[in-house]
């Protein structure tokens, strides 16, 4: 898990870092895809954005919560897509620490943005976690725990038939 949440910050990072280094050229397209830089001060959706003490804040109960679900959670697969989520929620949070215009205040650097649905601009970050959350959940609901009986939790197939 550890390793997973290390790979989505360092991939994060250096994509940011490549960026605003000018590595990655802004306005580039690939289709509905474009490269545009915008500096994202509040939540998702730019909510918030008056606000960047708060959403430090918000963001740091968000990584506290995946961190403490990622360890809680009881199937493989969950705990993976939560380490994921993890990962990109302390991204997003080193952005919001650590780039200006100051401790707390910084500006989350979204760089993709979508020409469909409306539109949108994100990161790796934000990719991590929204797949992260959806893995999570699909994974919670497919594989349940055996029950403390040692008795299988799945219907047999017959059930519910009248013989």
């Amino acid at each position: 898990m550890a390793g997973i949440a290390i790979a989505v910050i360092a991939a994060d990072q250096v994509t940011k870092s490549l960026i605003a280094a000018g590595r990655i050229r802004n306005g580039s397209s690939l289709g509905w895809l474009t490269v545009r830089v915008v500096r994202n001060h509040g939540a998702s959706g730019s909510v918030l954005s008056g606000y960047p003490i708060l959403v430090t804040f918000i963001a740091l109960a968000v990584t506290a919560v995946a961190a403490a679900l990622a360890v809680r959670v009881s199937g493989r697969g969950a705990a993976l897509c939560l380490a994921a989520v993890l990962g990109g929620a302390l991204g997003n949070l080193a952005d919001r620490l650590f780039r200006s215009p100051g401790l707390g205040r910084g500006g989350v650097v979204d760089w993709i943005h979508l020409s469909f649905a409306g539109g949108g601009s994100l990161d790796l970050a934000d990719l991590a976690i929204q797949f992260g959350v959806l893995g999570a959940i699909a994974a919670m609901l497919v594989v349940r725990p055996a029950r403390e009986d040692g008795k299988d939790r799945r219907p047999h197939p017959a059930a519910g038939t009248t013989p």
